[in-house]
C-alpha cells in the first residue's frame, strides 16, 4: 500500500477493523517515512459475468434500476427498491464465490420481486425469461394464484383473485 501522502510504497497496518457484517475490511495504517497515519477500506470485488463473455464488478445501483423500471407506475417506494437490492446482493454475496453468471443475478431478482409486486414481478419476468406468448403470462399468472392459495391454507390472508372497478 503506497502512502497517500509521500508515495512511499510500504506502510504499516496499526490496526484492523471488520465493518459491514464482515463485507469489508477498515485498515488504520502509518508511513515509516513521513510518520502520517491514513484509514483505508478493504471489500471484495464480486464480478458479473455477461452472456457475451464480458466481467464488470457488481453493481446493487444496477438491480436497483433494473427493478425500477419494472415497477413504473407502480406503487413501490425507493426504500423498497433500496431493501430489494439489498436482499439481492446480500444473497449473491452469501454464495462466497468472486464470479457470478448474470443470469443468476436475474434469478435472484425474482423471488424477492415477486413478494414486492405482482404486477411489476409480471413485468420483470416476462422481459427476464423472454415471454413469447399470452400462454407464458398465463402460466405465470396460474403459479402466482397456486402460490397465493397456498398461502391461504396456512393461515395467510389470501387475497382476492381479481378485482376490477368500473368508472
Amino acid at each position: 500500500m503506497h502512502c497517500p501522502f509521500c508515495r512511499h510504497p510500504d506502510t504499516r497496518v496499526i490496526d484492523s477493523r471488520s465493518t459491514d457484517d464482515g463485507a469489508a475490511i477498515r485498515r488504520r495504517r502509518s508511513c515509516p517515512v513521513c510518520e502520517r497515519r491514513f484509514t483505508t477500506q478493504e471489500t471484495v470485488l464480486l464480478m458479473v459475468a455477461k452472456r457475451s463473455g464480458v466481467t464488470e464488478p457488481f453493481s446493487r445501483t444496477k438491480i436497483i434500476a433494473g427493478v425500477r423500471r419494472a415497477c413504473q407506475g407502480r406503487p413501490v417506494s425507493e426504500d423498497a427498491l433500496a431493501k430489494l437490492g439489498q436482499q439481492v446482493e446480500e444473497e449473491i454475496r452469501g454464495r462466497g464465490v468472486a464470479e457470478v453468471p448474470a443470469h443468476e443475478i436475474g434469478l435472484a431478482i425474482l423471488g424477492p420481486m415477486r413478494d414486492l409486486d405482482e404486477v411489476a414481478y409480471l413485468h420483470f419476468a416476462s422481459v427476464y425469461r423472454g415471454f413469447e406468448s399470452l400462454a407464458d403470462f398465463e402460466s405465470e399468472i396460474a403459479s402466482l394464484r397456486r402460490d397465493r392459495e397456498s398461502e391461504g391454507a396456512d393461515g395467510a390472508q389470501a387475497l382476492p383473485e381479481s378485482s376490477t372497478t368500473t368508472g
